[in-house]
């Protein structure tokens, strides 16, 4: 009878742990998705101390998007449609740069402006 006493206590101890392993490894394993933005991305560099340049007026496909300071290299950028573009840096109906790009998907493209 002693026998049969233990032979049951560890079938019960067996069994715990198998259900205890099993549980561990229910987890399933799990996989990160993201999506990257890869759209162009324009800014610009004014010449240094030049107030007139920052509140310019950027004009991109005859769209007013904002002021030169706004987009300024290495603070903020412009995410654009890849494509050709015109833009137009314009201070007061005076037209201070006029270029005509393309940009592609990943493209970072900095305008000097004088």
């Amino acid at each position: 009878m002693k026998l049969n006493t233990i032979n049951t206590e560890f079938k019960s101890i067996a069994a715990m742990l198998v259900c205890a392993l099993a549980a561990g490894c229910v987890q399933m394993p799990t996989e990160k998705q993201s999506i990257s933005d890869m759209r162009p991305q324009i800014a610009f560099k004014p010449t240094p101390g030049d107030s007139r340049l920052l509140s310019a007026r950027v004009v991109l496909d005859n769209m007013d998007i904002g002021a030169v300071q706004d987009y300024i290299d290495g603070i903020a950028t412009l995410k654009v449609l890849p494509g050709t573009h015109q833009l137009r840096i314009i201070q007061n109906s005076l037209l201070l740069h006029e270029e005509r790009f393309y940009a592609g998907d990943g493209v970072n493209k900095t305008f000097v402006l004088k």
